[in-house]
């Protein structure tokens, strides 16, 4: 994986974007069993800020965000396991416990005086509360971006079902339009850099076979059933046309405190509005 990433950087039209995937570190995390290193950008000087990313995506997301918080925090910014630029072993299991269990061995690893802030985005968020329940001394505080997952049952995908949503996902036209509903203003904020980034992850080997095994998982969901002990913060955008308003109220009942709207925002708070966003987490983490 680390050559396939190292020859798209140049390629990649996002000058952030760039920046960022010059920043991957690539870590042996031999408790997972996998003879292939796991990728985890590091950037800034500070305490350690946890970033996970959402569904189908990769580190990248959080281009915008790095610039504004790595002053102030080292950002450790992994992609998931089975999700970006991670190796996909074709004997593996992929599902929640198997992206737990990389999180649990990539805080092992991790050098961290005491326990860390999170930031988990989509269905992040949903990985990110699972991790704060599952580790409660390695994990301070969190701050949820568009959290996908808190609620609900998981919906395992039928075999065959599964590699037909795969394929569908792969689809360009599919992708495009599922990139554009993710942002607020997508004739203004979504151009071939948004797209690009979006569907980079797709040219991993085993991307098909791992994400239609994700699926048959059924994913996170029902994950804010008990929340953890934590501080949490939840920020949504009012313009959301992923996680839409039943989706926000039922969430909503769970949480001991209002979540936070930002308005002319869409399901990537930390891309539409990501200075915001610093402010917010610069005010929230790190105490």
């Amino acid at each position: 994986m680390k050559s396939l990433l190292d020859g798209l950087v140049p390629g990649l039209l996002d000058p952030q974007a760039r920046a960022l995937a010059l920043e991957v570190e690539w870590w042996p995390l031999p408790d997972l069993d996998v003879d292939q290193p796991f990728p985890v950008a590091v950037v800034g000087e500070g305490p350690p800020l946890l970033m996970l990313h959402g569904f189908d995506s990769s580190f990248l997301e959080y281009r915008r965000l790095v610039p504004l918080l790595a002053e102030r925090f080292q950002l450790v910014i992994p992609d998931l396991f089975g999700f970006g630029f991670s190796p996909r072993p074709p004997q593996a299991s992929y599902g929640p416990e198997a992206v737990l269990r990389h999180l649990d061995a990539l805080l092992a690893h991790l050098e961290a005086d005491g326990p860390i802030d999170a930031i988990g985005a989509s269905m992040g968020g949903a990985v990110a509360v699972e991790l704060a329940r599952r580790q409660p001394e390695r994990i301070k505080a969190l701050l949820l971006l568009a959290p996908a997952g808190l609620t609900g049952r998981p919906m395992p995908v039928p075999p065959l079902l599964d590699r037909l949503g795969a394929w569908f996902l792969s689809r360009p036209g599919v992708r495009r339009g599922l990139c554009r509903q993710a942002f607020a203003d997508p004739d203004g904020q979504v151009g071939p850099p948004e797209e690009q980034i979006a569907s980079l992850h797709l040219q991993c080997p085993g991307w098909a076979e791992a994400l239609a095994a994700f699926a048959r998982s059924g994913g996170f969901a029902g994950c804010g059933v008990p929340l953890p002990p934590q501080p949490l913060h939840v920020i949504w955008g009012a313009d959301d046309r992923i996680l839409r308003a039943p989706l926000k109220r039922d969430a909503q009942t769970l949480l001991q405190n209002p979540a936070e709207t930002f308005e002319a925002c869409g399901h990537l708070p930390h891309i539409d509005q990501p200075q915001r966003v610093a402010d917010r987490c610069l005010e929230l983490l790190g105490r």
